[in-house]
């Protein structure tokens, strides 16, 4: 029987790690856009509402997702990259953990920022009616305005990193053949 890789190991991440990754990656594409949808609608739109509410409740499962996939992160080794043999090559290492690290950071402050501008009426958010995370009083003038406008611009900014990310992603599997890619797909 095959044994089923739940954890990382140095050679491919596990299917933890894996399903964590595209989920999150699904679900924040949905967000995005689900975001520019609503932005577009006003008060007296029959969505209105709906798209508010699910865009808050899917932000504070994609936080609890985040939490989980940063704690496996910490718990679980990372697969080792291949050895670098150019300035070049360590430079790209380099530029690949900062942006990973970068990418949990964004996420991070996308998540605080939607929270602020969700919380700055003082009401909590209900998360698909099955509980509410309370708020905080506001603690900045127009505090829905100043994070609605970092939100906005975080969005867009996470947006770009991730399609840097794809593309190195590609450009290792597709130029360097180093199947950095298919770590990320499958567990070997």
């Amino acid at each position: 029987m095959k044994k089923l890789n739940l954890k990382n190991t140095q050679v491919s991440y596990g299917w933890v790690a894996i399903v964590l990754h595209w989920l999150m990656a699904l679900v924040i594409f949905f967000l995005f856009g689900l975001g520019l949808y609503m932005v577009e609608l006003t008060y007296y739109d029959a969505w209105y509402k709906g798209s508010l509410d699910l865009h808050k409740s899917i932000g504070v499962s994609v936080f609890m997702l985040w939490c989980l996939r940063f704690i496996w992160r910490l718990m679980n080794v990372n697969p080792a990259m291949p050895e670098a043999k150019t300035a070049f090559e360590r430079f790209e290492h380099l530029a690949a953990h900062w942006m990973h690290l970068a990418l949990y950071l964004m996420l991070l402050l996308l998540m605080m920022s939607g929270y602020l501008i969700s919380t700055a009426d003082g009401r909590g958010i209900a998360v698909f009616d099955l509980f509410t995370v309370p708020a905080i009083p506001a603690f900045i003038d127009k505090q829905e305005d100043v994070a609605g406008d970092i939100h906005f611009y975080l969005a867009w900014a996470l947006m770009a990193m991730v399609a840097v990310h794809a593309l190195a992603a590609i450009k290792h599997q597709l130029i360097n053949k180093d199947n950095i890619l298919m770590r990320m797909l499958k567990p070997r």
